[in-house]
């Protein structure tokens, strides 16, 4: 990998749940959004461009809210709404990504606006991605227990590992926590809170941005019909895993993640960041 390290950040999303542009909510202490965090823990760890992805009715005013602060690292933007046939819901994570591909020339980060992912973490990411080959990925895993909200239950991506390689990624949905420990759609499972999940984290190679296209082509003729169908990120990575194509390195993280889905999340979030980040 060469010296040049690419955040990007997918802050294409509608947040129909939350009920406004969940990119912008002010979580931190000092007014911060999720993806001011990122941007700055990134830098931090040694990225030195970004790229965020956005759609077109949002730009300005992401790029007002970013303007707040004076930072040394060059930021560039891409519209999702612009590549492909027009729909009011994006197209997916893989599309996103597909969308950079024309500014993005080597390895990159990829991470969600809408979450917290921690200093440690964007440290982590960058290290293993330290020499890291054309075929080669990294995944960084949260612990389950660190991911499950107090109220509510999520789906969330279980790694299934060997000698440290992703082998597989199982989405398993309505996951809650609560004194007896994770359970699944209200019942007892084998999940524990320090089962490795993937919250869409990973550092990933050119080679994908090549792949993308054509896979991009295919997908769309069989489910571009769909008004919610989603050309996902995961998806397009366990293709070329199981094609022999790419192997993913899971490197974890004790980590908090911290997100909001619904409105009554941001004042955890907050709590939460202001415990983390408040200035000294």
């Amino acid at each position: 990998m060469s010296q040049d390290l690419t955040l990007v950040v997918m802050a294409a999303g509608l947040g129909s749940r939350f009920g406004g542009t969940k990119q912008l909510a002010e979580v931190g202490p000092n007014g911060e959004a999720f993806l001011d965090f990122a941007i700055d823990d990134a830098v931090a760890a040694g990225a030195n461009r970004v790229v965020l992805i956005v759609r077109t009715d949002i730009l300005a005013d992401v790029k007002a809210h970013l303007g707040r602060t004076n930072r040394d690292v060059q930021i560039d933007y891409v519209l999702q709404d612009q590549l492909g046939p027009e729909r009011d819901k994006p197209w997916g994570t893989a599309h996103a990504i597909l969308a950079v591909a024309p500014v993005v020339n080597g390895a990159f980060m990829v991470v969600n606006a809408d979450d917290y992912y921690g200093k440690s973490s964007f440290v982590a990411l960058a290290g293993a991605m330290a020499g890291m080959a054309d075929n080669e990925a990294v995944l960084v895993a949260f612990e389950l227990g660190r991911t499950v909200p107090a109220l509510g239950t999520v789906s969330r991506g279980v790694c299934v590992t060997v000698d440290g390689a992703l082998v597989e990624l199982i989405e398993t949905h309505l996951i809650g926590g609560n004194a007896d420990g994770i359970h699944v759609d209200g019942q007892p499972c084998d999940l524990l809170a320090a089962t490795p999940v993937s919250m869409n984290m990973f550092g990933l190679p050119a080679s994908v941005l090549a792949e993308l296209p054509e896979r991009w082509a295919d997908w769309f003729e069989e489910n571009g019909e769909g008004e919610k169908t989603e050309f996902l990120l995961p998806t397009v990575l366990s293709e070329m895993m199981d094609e022999d194509k790419l192997t993913i390195d899971v490197v974890t993280t004790t980590e908090d993640w911290i997100g909001v889905t619904n409105p009554d999340d941001l004042a955890v979030a907050q709590e939460m960041l202001r415990t983390k980040r408040s200035s000294p």
